[in-house]
């Protein structure tokens, strides 16, 4: 990576959750941050927050666009060089795949891969520059997908093969790309998470309920309890930011003891060993 007196950092998703405490961990240790939030409310506040270190600018990654105007902006304050991108910005769509609208799974995709592929794109140049790195924030589910969590899983699965191929075809110009595959976190999310599983049993039909009613109860009460119990968020910043600087760059990293001991099990384990864990980590066996 760039050795330059300051080194330069983007961020998406940096308005709340794991995203701010990265962009605060990293402003703490002198890089000039900079990183989108979805209102002016969130900008504000990282703003008083980290004391302007931080740069927030209000962006919808699945607007190309925006994305783009916004690594414009970000390449006119650094020179033209980014030593490290940070790809955190997400969102997670539970229920089952037969209730949930193909809109909603759509607009996973548009978030977790297309709008981390045009976030990419848009900064590659810069990065060539400086020779920098690229971080995708990932997630233990892509290798051992959840029912009821499907969205998430194959969204953040997929961008995982992009990752690897990246990883390849920026080898020559000295771009590192690395996955930080995080586990359960206590991050702000599992309060989105807990009203995002409510909002799904409320919205299901008298059938459906008979259908998945007691099984995605019983999922949703094992999902709250497990990101309530995860690693705290500053401790979760501090390993992505350990990952984003750690020589010679991993191709992955695990975020939390979970997501390590998950993709070891993976590893391990047979596919009709898989089905019965993943049905048991959720509470269904």
């Amino acid at each position: 990576m760039n050795t330059r007196e300051q080194r330069s950092a983007a961020i998406t998703g940096a308005g709340s959750g794991l995203g701010r405490d990265i962009a605060l961990g990293l402003a703490a240790k002198g890089y000039r941050v900079f990183g989108t939030a979805m209102s002016s409310q969130e900008i504000a506040d990282l703003q008083q927050a980290s004391g302007g270190a931080v740069t927030l600018s209000q962006c919808d990654i699945t607007n190309d666009a925006a994305i783009k105007m916004w690594a414009s902006d970000v390449a006119n304050q650094t020179e033209g060089q980014l030593d490290l991108l940070i790809s955190n910005a997400g969102i997670l769509t539970p229920g089952p795949l037969e209730v949930l609208p193909l809109s909603a799974i759509r607009h996973e995709f548009e978030v977790n891969v297309f709008g981390a592929l045009a976030v990419v794109n848009a900064f590659l140049p810069a990065l060539r520059k400086a020779r920098g790195r690229i971080v995708q924030v990932s997630t233990m589910t892509a290798a051992l997908p959840f029912p009821f969590n499907g969205p998430s899983g194959a969204s953040k699965a997929a961008f995982e093969a992009l990752a690897a191929v990246y990883r390849a075809e920026l080898k020559p110009f000295g771009v590192d790309v690395v996955l930080a595959v995080a586990g359960n976190m206590r991050t702000g999310g599992p309060a989105k998470t807990a009203a995002a599983l409510k909002r799904v049993a409320d919205q299901m039909t008298p059938e459906q309920r008979q259908l998945y009613g007691k099984a995605f109860d019983t999922f949703a009460k094992t999902m709250n309890t497990m990101q309530g119990s995860g690693l705290d968020s500053v401790s979760a910043a501090k390993k992505v930011i350990e990952l984003s600087e750690q020589l010679p760059a991993p191709s992955r990293g695990t975020v939390g003891a979970d997501a390590e001991e998950v993709l070891r099990l993976v590893r391990e384990k047979s596919d009709t060993e898989q089905d019965s864990m993943r049905l048991h980590m959720v509470g269904l066996e």
